[in-house]
């Protein structure tokens, strides 16, 4: 019994890494990473499940190892998948009516997010860089208060 729950939980464990590998693969990676992570995520899948009619647990117990796994399986991908993501320089563009200028440009600045502007007619876009998550959540609070529209593109640095 102690065997088939400690393989139950290692099977099941794997398989939620690799369904989470899987799911960021077919987003961000190419054709054939896809494929080949669909295929090993599929392929022990198929396991999982003769394993999950076959072994000598409980319902509940199938069903509470299942979601632990996935709590800690998805937590830990995605923490690596994190700590592995390059730099980004963000840039927020911030249209605002000219009567927020100022309002805007002192938000911004006494928070520390270099920026510049152009006036356009009864607007003025802001461009702002951002170098961290913090500074662009700074930014964007600024540009809400200002009743800002906003746009933001990422990018990714070179090592």
């Amino acid at each position: 019994m102690a065997t088939a729950i400690i393989l139950f939980i290692g099977c099941t464990l794997l398989n939620v890494v690799l369904a989470t590998i899987k799911s960021v693969m077919t987003i961000k990676g190419s054709k054939a990473s896809a494929a080949v992570w669909n295929a090993l995520s599929f392929g022990l899948y198929a396991y999982i499940v003769i394993l999950t009619a076959n072994a000598p647990i409980t319902t509940f117990w199938k069903v509470f190892i299942t979601a632990a796994c996935n709590l800690v399986g998805v937590y830990g991908v995605k923490l690596v998948e994190e700590r592995m993501r390059k730099d980004k320089m963000w840039k927020l563009e911030m249209t605002v009516r000219n009567e927020e200028v100022e309002n805007l440009h002192k938000l911004l600045s006494t928070a520390g997010i270099p920026n510049h502007y152009l006036t356009a007619g009864k607007h003025t876009v802001f461009n702002c860089y951002c170098e961290t998550k913090e500074q662009t959540d700074k930014a964007m609070k600024c540009g809400e208060i200002c009743q800002a529209k906003t746009f933001a593109s990422e990018t990714t640095l070179s090592p």
